[in-house]
């Protein structure tokens, strides 16, 4: 019960790595809004999962995420936990010939989900004197993979943002971090390899000391610690959940 009596938003809950961190953190304790574009699929999620909250919410659209906020704080009356883990890659493409559609895509739905969050939520937890943000970035963001160019400069990104947030954030008693992931058992897979074939599968995994794709799991238990008081000294950290990826 590391968790217990915390309150938490996740957003894109509903599925992947997302759906890992919510049901570990009602595992330990917590209360969780489980936030996701798929309104239908998190409706399902919180049916089945206790002490959780379903809210349909589009990252990269303002009023939306504030629209989220407010329901937050109106069904718990505090936010403990943000996890910012909705994102979204292109196919791999040249660079140059990724789409300017598929550019902004990613721009917006993974840069600017964070600077949008943070603007709903970071006065509520400057108010409270505590808080703890953590950003899904990726290992892509340390280690990039040709033609996944873009992604890999939007995660990059995000763990300048989680340093320069933590920096910031530390004198009111906010923690940020952020957890890098290797590519995992999720529905982002098959964008990421291209197609999912067990070729393809077998040249990922060549990369991947530990021999395996992150699970859900993985990132659920990473995501508690760094969450829960256990890491109150923790802040500013990207830590890799990779298998030895980045080595």
């Amino acid at each position: 019960m590391r968790l217990k009596g915390k309150t938490a938003i996740v957003t894109g809950g509903a599925s992947g790595f997302g759906a890992g961190i919510v049901r570990k953190f009602v595992f330990e304790g917590a209360r969780v809004m489980i936030a996701d574009i798929n309104g239908e699929a998190a409706e399902r999620m919180a049916a089945d999962t206790d002490n959780t909250l379903a809210q349909a919410v589009d990252v990269g659209d303002g009023a939306s995420v504030q629209a989220m906020a407010e329901a937050a704080l109106a069904a718990f009356g505090r936010l403990d936990i943000l996890v910012n883990n909705a994102g979204v890659t292109h196919l791999p493409t040249p660079m140059e010939d990724v789409s300017e559609e598929d550019f902004d895509r990613v721009v917006r739905v993974n840069m600017k989900s964070v600077y949008l969050t943070a603007r709903a939520l970071v006065p509520h937890m400057k108010q409270q004197g505590a808080g703890a943000i953590l950003n899904i970035a990726s290992t892509a963001g340390v280690s990039p993979r040709p033609k996944l160019n873009w992604y890999n400069a939007s995660k990059g990104w995000m763990i300048t943002a989680t340093r320069t947030m933590a920096v910031e954030l530390a004198p009111d008693g906010v923690r940020v971090n952020a957890l890098n992931p290797v590519a995992g058992e999720t529905p982002l897979l098959k964008s990421f390899m291209g197609e999912d074939t067990p070729e393809m599968r077998a040249k990922f995994l060549a990369t991947i000391p530990l021999g395996r794709f992150s699970q859900p799991e993985d990132l659920g238990n990473a995501a508690c610690f760094l969450c829960s008081d256990e890491a109150s000294m923790i802040t500013g950290v990207a830590m890799e959940v990779d298998g030895g990826r980045c080595i």
